[in-house]
């Protein structure tokens, strides 16, 4: 690690290797690496309790030592390769640590099960051997507020005289030449102001900035989806005009709600915000967007993108948009004037403040701004040129509004029935 100077509110760049993926960092020089990990990388399972080092529930390894995260700078980890428990096991082949707690009813809340796990790892590394009578003092760091050592030490001990050589490796992390990687949120290069090429025009051959080095691959979570959406609407345009809109970036870009263009990143990545409001929270998301696909003869596009804001909500999304012909509405029988049927399926991973939204929320924002969406592209494609005006994210009456309809219009059909 080097060392570092600079104030408290003051960006320090700060390159970390977490559970095998590097990860950038520009912080605060203030920012503990608890929150570094939590607030920036997604990576909740380090749990925050006192911020004092006494319970013991942000334990991490650093280097391969236990630490308190809380009580560590993320500046100050510049270098330095973390392990934390979301890169001890995979939910299909957990590290026998986990499975052990799980076997001998180690844990209650859960609250103090990271820490414990990392502390185990760390002992029963460092000790293979350890005694029956050190391990109580040799777990002590960590504070079990359901007051459950007895099933914790007993299963801390069945793994070591399961593997008196030592513990397993973390089995989460990636290594060279694995394909295994560990999905990271919050890694978005910063605004570019370079010209904006589009998806099916030339490619820009070299960053037009330092900063743009920085996009680091987008991987999704191999979990599921905190909210999955499928979603379609109609418009009286051809397709063929739709597409022309997609293949233009700064016109597709000015037909999301909330969004804004600022930059060209190169390869088919675009820097942009993205402002999000619902009632009380307003989220302003910088992040950057790949265009993984563009197949305008299969009349399918795949987009993947992340951003997070200041406040530490983060999300990532893999959106498939897809168009096929259809008969545009008001048309005579067998007239030759077609419209187009615009789908979307998108899968969203949030942490964060906008995690709180929920499941039916996030839903309801997501169809909501697809309606708004299709509309502005439809209006995109007919003129020729971007939508009059920005299209603004929907507000908190508008989706209490849709949603109101949603369900009456549920209601009539079932007393149709």
């Amino acid at each position: 690690m080097r060392p570092v100077k600079a104030g408290p509110g003051e960006p320090v760049e700060t390159q970390l290797t977490v559970n095998g993926t590097p990860a950038l960092l520009t912080l605060p020089a203030r920012v503990t690496l608890a929150d570094a990990l939590r607030d920036h990388l997604g990576l909740t399972g380090t749990h925050v309790g006192c911020e004092h080092g006494v319970c013991g529930m942000c334990t991490v390894l650093v280097d391969g030592e236990a630490v308190r995260a809380c009580l560590m700078f993320a500046a100050q980890a510049d270098g330095a390769e973390i392990i934390t428990v979301e890169g001890l096991g995979r939910p299909d082949k957990l590290h026998p640590l986990q499975e052990s707690f799980g076997r001998n009813h180690a844990l209650q809340c859960g609250f103090c099960t990271p820490g414990f796990l990392m502390s185990g790892y760390d002992l029963l590394e460092h000790r293979p051997a350890v005694p029956d009578e050190e391990l109580p003092a040799e777990l002590s760091g960590v504070i079990c507020r359901c007051t459950g050592y007895r099933n914790i030490l007993t299963a801390i001990r069945d793994v070591r005289d399961s593997y008196p050589d030592g513990v397993p490796p973390p089995g989460n992390c990636a290594h060279p030449g694995s394909p295994a990687r560990r999905a990271l949120a919050g890694r978005a290069a910063a605004p570019m102001s370079a010209p904006v090429q589009s998806p099916a025009g030339p490619e820009e051959t070299a960053p037009s900035s330092a900063g743009a080095d920085r996009t680091a691959e987008i991987i999704l979570p191999d979990t599921e989806p905190a909210v999955s959406v499928t979603v379609s609407a109609e418009i009286a345009v051809p397709a063929e005009q739709v597409w022309q809109v997609f293949a233009d970036v700064n016109r597709l870009a000015r037909c999301l709600p909330g969004a804004e263009l600022t930059g060209d990143l190169g390869g088919n990545r675009y820097a942009g915000r993205a402002r999000v409001s619902v009632g009380p929270v307003k989220l302003t998301f910088h992040g950057v967007a790949h265009v993984a696909e563009f197949d305008r003869d299969g009349q399918r596009m795949r987009v993947l993108a992340q951003g997070r804001d200041a406040g530490g909500a983060q999300t990532q999304a893999e959106i498939v948009l897809r168009t096929e012909a259809a008969v545009a509405r008001g048309a005579e029988p067998g007239a030759a004037n077609l419209g187009t049927v615009l789908r979307a399926d998108a899968r969203l991973y949030l942490t964060g403040r906008i995690a709180q939204f929920g499941r039916s929320l996030a839903g309801d924002v997501s169809r909501r701004m697809f309606a708004q969406f299709a509309e502005a592209v439809a209006e995109a494609a007919a003129t020729g040129s971007a939508p009059a005006g920005p299209v603004k994210a929907p507000s908190a009456a508008g989706l209490l509004l849709t949603a109101l309809l949603g369900r009456l219009r549920r209601l009539f059909r079932r007393s149709g029935r």
